[in-house]
């Protein structure tokens, strides 16, 4: 086996220009603004943001060998503010002696503070420093709005598996790089199976190529077989990173799907935060406000059954308690659907921020302590049990919100034979 100077294979078969790197069509395909960009040697302060392995940093790198600019590469984790000015001063001189621009790639920018990200404004402002930032977080939430709003982001996707395959081929043929010398044979379903589980991420799938080819034997033809026990033996099983952005996404596709009554989708979601690590209350919690806020009166039963879940996660736990919160999540999105709950309680609530509250109307006020009835308090109530059906027309609303209706039971399940009854007292008062 030929040796190589001791890198990853990850880190050798990084493409090396735009031809070679792989994916990210929506932003180098032909023609695209960043593409444009690069090969005009005209790019902009900017930030790479998407998930791991997804060429981030590889395209970083073919912009440093494509530019005629100086590039300066450093990590958020281990810079402060003393090398970045450094930085700074060093591009100062090299575009007054030189006439060359400068590009620092900050690896992780996310984890720049405020104190770090303030020092180097000055400079992007006078176009001294061409910033790219390269993170897996969000950085309209994990950066500061000063950096960002300087910046153009450009949002990486997961490489589809087909481009993660073709990674492979290229580690598996290439003869200066990859194992092109080696006797390699891997079978189609066994990188096939390392590409589903990379998930996208083309370090992870070489990682598991080259411990393939390093611990494999070869066999009486002297060939290194990866078959499909081999390509199993050499990936984990994928670990979801769930951080704070993608915990809220997470979460607002499982909402999503709890509304729009998908099963399946709000399964999947469910799964996944597990999966990562989301702790099962916080998605109970979202379950009982759902059965209200999207349910409501449709299923009354929907809220006793997330509710259920919840004490069963409680007092069970996990991983028993998956199903119970399962059965919750189906009974949410199975039921009919209404919002008029959270539409009735909004519009109170916003009528009690205005303000301007009145005496409560005498006939509803307090009546059990002595002496109330010399006050008034309680003359002229009406006390429905009195009357036919338990209900007599009378007016519980305060003087200034009378006529008000907050809430409008739809047509949906259970809401419907509410809506029936307020129709009838209504046609039955009139009558009286």
């Amino acid at each position: 086996m030929r040796e190589t100077d001791g890198r990853p294979l990850a880190d050798r078969m990084r493409p090396r220009t735009l031809e070679e790197f792989i994916g990210q069509r929506h932003l180098l395909g032909e023609g695209r603004l960043l593409r444009r960009a690069i090969e005009a040697d005209r790019m902009t302060s900017s930030i790479f943001y998407g998930p791991p392995g997804c060429g981030k940093t590889t395209l970083a790198s073919i912009i440093a060998g494509a530019t005629s600019a100086r590039f300066v590469q450093l990590n958020a984790v281990t810079t402060g503010v003393a090398e970045v000015r450094n930085v700074i001063r060093e591009a100062e001189e090299a575009r007054q002696m030189l006439g060359q621009a400068t590009y620092l790639l900050l690896d992780e920018c996310h984890r720049w503070n405020k104190a770090q990200s303030d020092s180097i404004l000055p400079a992007l402002e006078r176009g001294m420093i061409r910033f790219i930032g390269s993170t897996t977080e969000n950085p309209m939430i994990s950066m500061t709005p000063a950096i960002v709003s300087r910046c153009r982001v450009f949002a990486f996707e997961p490489l589809k598996e087909n481009d993660v395959m073709l990674a492979m081929r290229r580690a598996l043929a290439d003869k200066e790089r990859g194992y092109g010398e080696v006797p390699v044979q891997a079978d189609e379903d066994a990188l096939r199976h390392i590409a589903h589980i990379a998930n996208g991420d083309v370090r992870s799938a070489l990682g598991a190529v080259e411990l393939a080819v390093l611990t494999t034997p070869m066999d009486r033809e002297g060939v290194i077989h990866i078959t499909m026990a081999v390509a199993e033996e050499s990936i984990q099983k994928p670990v979801v990173r769930c951080d704070e952005s993608l915990y809220y996404d997470m979460l607002s596709a499982f909402c999503k799907s709890l509304r729009g009554s998908d099963s399946d989708a709000a399964l999947a979601w469910f799964a996944r935060m597990i999966y990562a690590g989301v702790d099962p209350l916080l998605i109970m919690r979202r379950v009982i406000v759902h059965a209200s806020e999207d349910v409501g009166l449709a299923n009354p039963s929907a809220m006793l059954q997330a509710q259920a879940a919840m004490t069963a996660l409680e007092k069970v736990g996990m991983p028993e308690a998956r199903i119970p919160m399962a059965q919750a999540i189906i009974a949410v999105c199975e039921s009919p659907k209404s919002d008029a709950v959270i539409k009735a309680v909004e519009a109170a609530f916003a009528d009690a921020e205005k303000g301007g509250f009145g005496a409560v109307p005498v006939h509803l006020r307090d009546t059990h302590y002595a002496g109330a009835s010399r006050l008034g308090s309680g003359d002229g109530y009406l006390y429905p049990h009195d009357y036919p059906q338990h209900w007599v027309r009378q007016d519980y609303m305060p003087e200034d919100l009378k006529g008000h209706k907050y809430y409008h039971p739809t047509e949906m399940g259970h809401e419907d034979t509410i809506r029936t009854t307020h129709l009838v007292r209504e046609e039955w008062s009139r009558r009286k």
